[in-house]
């Protein structure tokens, strides 16, 4: 895979808590050819993403290539925990969305 400015195959990686001890990072692609083409090229892994975070392996409790939404989806274990919010930040999880089947 070419080296490429990843704001041109990517829309903003999302956070959003996962509890008061994880936090979960959303990458979500703007087409299914980009999508595949990183997810074949096996750029992101939960290797790659430990290594660029600087944290043990350990610290990511999951790791998932989310097909029907053209997303990569990774958890890290929180070092301290998170103070629990009074009300959610969003009404609709970002995983109903779907990806767009353009290529």
């Amino acid at each position: 895979m070419t080296s490429r400015n990843s704001a041109s195959w990517r829309r903003p990686i999302r956070s959003k808590n996962a509890g008061v001890d994880k936090i979960t990072f959303d990458i979500i692609f703007r087409d299914r050819e980009n999508y595949e083409r990183v997810r074949r090229a096996r750029v992101l892994t939960r290797e790659s993403v430990a290594k660029l975070y600087r944290i043990p392996d350990e610290r990511i409790s999951d790791f998932v290539e989310y097909d029907p939404g053209c997303a990569i989806k990774f958890t890290i274990y929180r070092l301290r925990r998170a103070a629990a919010r009074a009300t959610p930040t969003s009404s609709a999880p970002s995983s109903t969305r779907r990806c767009s089947m353009s290529k």
